[in-house]
């Protein structure tokens, strides 16, 4: 028997074919996956040292109790590496729940190890699931959720298409205005903001990927866009961060005016700070910049806080 991080051990009676217990398999003490496993186990979430007997198997994450049984293996045998191909290959691909782990662990700046502990699983596992397609039971959701402080719902990606702010309100909420430098601060962290322009058919508020290079906002757009009707005028640009699970968050606005870069240097120079690749897609080679001149900004946080 090999197991992998991820795999459910489900012992059942030789018997009467039904299952008596099932456990996600969250830490191994062999290289190879051979037993002994750290198992949690489905009706209690406890994790406990196991050495699987002859009424034990394993399914591999996306299987259900009940189907083909995954057969014991010796090592060297043809049936081992074909077993161990597969997971290689499944294993290369990174599914969107471990990619929202990571990211919203790496946001908030925590380790693994720290994430791990605080979900109580092994930090093997917690690498498991964010770099391999994985299948968590909904208990392991709920501990993972917990410990990044969001939902299980948001680390699904149940919630893309609903806007923020939808939770209850903190019962004694404070509002606080934030200085230019905390301003700052926030707005260089880059990834998303709001353009708003002045366009032909009238006023709009535009989402943009964007960079801040020597206390610059840059951002990338096509020469027809609507983004484009901002050149030459002073203009608004807004970016916040909203915690739903919190009730609580932040917002910057600055305003200034808006250029097109022209320089191959400066153009040069914004491309080599580019963090990440304007997500509308398409040819987005001109450049636009807002040199703030007003910068302001406020936080809701608990009034005890």
């Amino acid at each position: 028997m090999r197991a992998h991080l991820g795999d459910r051990l489900v012992i059942e009676s030789p018997a009467t074919g039904a299952t008596r217990r099932d456990g996600e398999v969250v830490g191994l003490h062999h290289k190879d996956g051979t037993p002994p496993y750290d198992v949690r186990w489905s009706d209690t979430q406890a994790v406990t040292l196991v050495f699987p007997g002859p009424d034990a198997h394993l399914l591999h994450p996306g299987h259900e109790p009940g189907t083909a049984r995954e057969p014991s293996r010796r090592p060297g045998t043809a049936g081992a590496g074909a077993d161990s191909g597969a997971h290689r290959s499944g294993a290369c691909h990174t599914s969107d729940l471990g990619r929202r782990v990571a990211a919203e662990r790496e946001r908030q700046g925590l380790t693994r190890a720290e994430t791990a502990r605080r979900a109580r699983m092994a930090p093997a596992y917690l690498a498991y699931l964010e770099e391999h397609q994985a299948d968590p039971s909904l208990a392991t959701l709920i501990n993972l959720a917990g410990a990044l402080n969001t939902t299980v719902q948001a680390l699904r990606g149940g919630d893309t298409e609903m806007p923020t702010g939808q939770g209850v309100a903190l019962a004694h909420p404070r509002l606080l205005d934030l200085g230019p430098e905390e301003c700052r601060t926030l707005l260089s962290t880059h990834g998303v903001g709001r353009v708003a322009v002045s366009a032909p058919d009238g006023p709009a508020v535009v989402p943009v990927n964007y960079e801040v290079v020597d206390d610059v906002i840059a951002f990338r757009t096509a020469p027809d866009s609507v983004l484009a009707a901002a050149v030459g005028s002073d203009t608004a640009f807004e970016v916040d961060r909203v915690d739903e699970a919190m009730s609580q968050g932040w917002s910057v606005l600055a305003v200034g005016p808006a250029r097109r870069v022209t320089d191959p240097d400066d153009v040069r120079r914004l491309t080599e700070h580019t963090h990440t690749a304007p997500w509308a897609g398409g040819e987005r080679e001109m450049w636009v910049t807002i040199r703030p001149t007003t910068l302001t900004g406020r936080r809701i946080s608990p009034a005890d806080h």
